[in-house]
């Protein structure tokens, strides 16, 4: 089983022994459990009333609903909670994944679907080999698009940067070095190194920024940040930013053996560009020099593009029970592919990589 942080026990455990994660919040889980002759195997599943979290966004969808006074929640989603990281949707236990487990986990999806009354059943996020193998008559397929950085056998920061047009090499240097002319140092420490005073401040910075932000305290609570310190302090990583010896912004990571994702991010006072140094510009040095092939940055951001980050296609399944709702969003899939071609290419043309690169 590849190391992908986010389908880890302890990952999903955190989520939900913590309590980020539960019917109150609205995520109630439900879990499918199977067993077939290639695949002992376990898919995320939770029962849903609501969209938040998702990043796959289908308030649409539920509007349309309701303006025909049908129900559009609950619905059931097979997601990681508050992640849009392209990963493994099934952990195989023992054996692996083929299209005929993946057929079984869809038959009782729809049975779970039927016992709750669920409009539908949303696979968020999938690696394109499940993709694959779960594709099949009755499942609506959506693509989005994301900015991720790629490492193309860079040594060092400065490898990165000579293979940007002139413009952008300057202009990330001038932010870096404006993060420094503020009087502030940063650090990278790995999850082994990342005292307990460290965690502490940073869920004060993340949920801070959140008040500021959304007007809530955000999705994850201190108990989940304490219980992944101790279960997954290997695949995780602090980049900290220092004002006078005090830490006062943070972003946290978690990695495997090819990706780096950047997750989550506070800050308790405002800085010019350091935003783009602890959630960025750090990545790309940690990924650099643990050899990491891509560093993914988290869900939209078309700021990404100009420092390096490359626009991608992310996926995701629908099956929609209504057969007039599925026809009517299928066409509406369709358009949107659309548009998002027209965006890839778009994009391409903004990247900075100068030419022969």
């Amino acid at each position: 089983m590849p190391d992908y942080p986010f389908l880890r026990p302890a990952f999903i455990d955190a989520l939900e022994s913590s309590g980020s994660v539960s019917r109150e919040t609205g995520w109630q889980p439900a879990h499918v459990q199977l067993d077939t002759e290639s695949c002992s195997a376990f898919m995320p599943l939770y029962l849903k009333n609501h969209s938040w979290g998702e990043y796959v966004f289908d308030w649409s969808w539920a509007d349309a609903y309701q303006r025909n006074n049908l129900p559009y929640y609950p619905k059931l989603v097979s997601a990681i909670p508050f992640t849009p990281a392209t990963g493994p949707r099934v952990r195989c236990d023992k054996g692996q994944l083929s299209r005929e487990t993946c057929s079984a986990l869809v038959r009782r999806v729809r049975q779970l679907a039927a016992e709750h009354g669920a409009s539908g059943w949303h696979l968020l996020f999938p690696q394109r080999d499940e993709l694959d193998l779960f594709r099949q008559p009755g499942l609506l397929h959506r693509e989005g698009v994301q900015y991720h950085w790629r490492n193309r056998g860079y040594n060092t920061f400065d490898d990165f940067l000579d293979c940007l047009a002139s413009r952008k090499r300057k202009m990330i240097k001038r932010e870096r070095r404006k993060v420094k002319e503020q009087n502030l140092s940063t650090q990278l420490f790995p999850g082994g190194e990342i005292a307990s005073e460290l965690w502490d401040f940073f869920y004060e910075a993340y949920t801070r920024t959140y008040w500021k932000r959304s007007g809530n305290p955000g999705y994850l609570n201190r108990q989940f940040f304490r219980e992944i310190a101790g279960s997954m302090a290997e695949q995780v990583a602090l980049a900290v930013a220092f004002e006078a010896g005090q830490p006062v912004a943070g972003a946290l990571y978690f990695y495997d053996q090819t990706t780096l994702y950047g997750r989550y991010w506070g800050c308790l006072k405002e800085f010019e560009h350091l935003h783009f140094e602890l959630c960025y510009y750090q990545g790309i040095e940690f990924a650099i020099a643990r050899r990491l092939q891509t560093f993914d940055a988290g869900a939209q951001g078309e700021h990404k593009i100009i420092r390096g980050f490359e626009p991608v296609i992310t996926h995701s399944l629908h099956w929609i029970a209504h057969p007039e709702f599925a026809s009517a969003i299928g066409d509406f899939l369709a358009r949107e592919r659309g548009h998002n071609i027209l965006h890839l290419r778009q994009a391409r043309e903004r990247l900075p990589f100068r030419q022969g690169a």
